[in-house]
């Protein structure tokens, strides 16, 4: 799933030849405007080359423009790396923590001013026992299990979800405006997944699960709150067993005190 696009506000090559012939159109018509303007007269009138002022600007403006066009093309694609670089998990391609709760916190603000409120939920998933993986296979491939886990759990979603690595081997799924049934099938879907995903260190296959704690919500929230319900019930599903789902709504909020007369 991309989340981010370097193409996107960067201008095309088409668009850049547009802006220099936009541009150079302009330099001519500049030209012609401090040329032609008799400023002892206050008048225009034709000066005495007017042809060179098709002439100089046609030469001279193109390179200028498409050259100071083609650096800012580079520096907005440039930047463009960098915000993903610095939103992304370099290991598993996931969201880093701090960029999945700024994107689902400012969801969660357009919706909650919104007069029709769109619902949705959040998951908190855990590898199980992944310190074993760890202990026995090394931290290579540690690092291999976390990577086909988090595209195990890709390939469960649905383009407008997103995902982040929230810790060593903690993922969290935000599902905008999914049914409550809708999200306990994909919470179900990726556990399943991961059990059934290939995994083999050194030849041996091993089997592995995640548990995952869900909450949904109808109503205007934050994200801290919904992470703080839904990892109560990762915690309840590790407790219990393991490789397993368990789900809650989230509570709704205390109504406000009534005022004192």
């Amino acid at each position: 799933m991309t989340l981010l696009n370097t193409k996107r506000n960067v201008h095309t090559w088409p668009q850049i030849a547009l802006l220099t012939v936009l541009g150079t159109l302009l330099c001519i018509a500049l030209a012609f405007v401090i040329d032609c303007f008799s400023f002892e007269h206050w008048r225009f009138q034709w000066g005495t080359d007017p042809q060179n002022n098709v002439i100089i600007p046609g030469l001279v403006a193109p390179p200028i423009l498409f050259f100071l066009l083609s650096r800012m093309r580079e520096l907005a694609i440039a930047h463009r790396e960098l915000q993903i670089l610095a939103s992304t998990d370099g290991l598993t391609d996931c969201l880093t923590r701090r960029a999945f709760t700024t994107l689902v916190d400012a969801y969660l603000e357009q919706v909650s001013q919104e007069d029709k409120q769109r619902g949705g939920a959040l998951l908190v998933i855990d590898v199980d026992y992944f310190k074993l993986i760890n202990d026995q296979f090394g931290h290579d491939e540690g690092d291999h299990a976390l990577r086909v886990i988090a595209d195990t759990i890709k390939g469960s979603l649905r383009e407008i979800d997103l995902i982040g690595r929230i810790g060593g081997e903690e993922f969290s799924v935000f599902l905008p405006g999914a049914a409550p049934e809708a999200a306990r099938s994909v919470a179900e879907r990726i556990r399943q997944s991961v059990s059934q995903s290939l995994f083999a260190p050194l030849g041996q296959p091993v089997r592995m699960s995640v548990s995952v704690g869900g909450t949904t919500f109808g109503r205007p929230t934050e994200f801290s709150e919904l992470y703080r319900e839904a990892d109560q019930q990762l915690y309840k599903a590790k407790r219990t067993g393991r490789n397993r789902v368990l789900f809650k709504a989230a509570s709704p909020k205390a109504a406000p005190p009534l005022p004192l007369h």
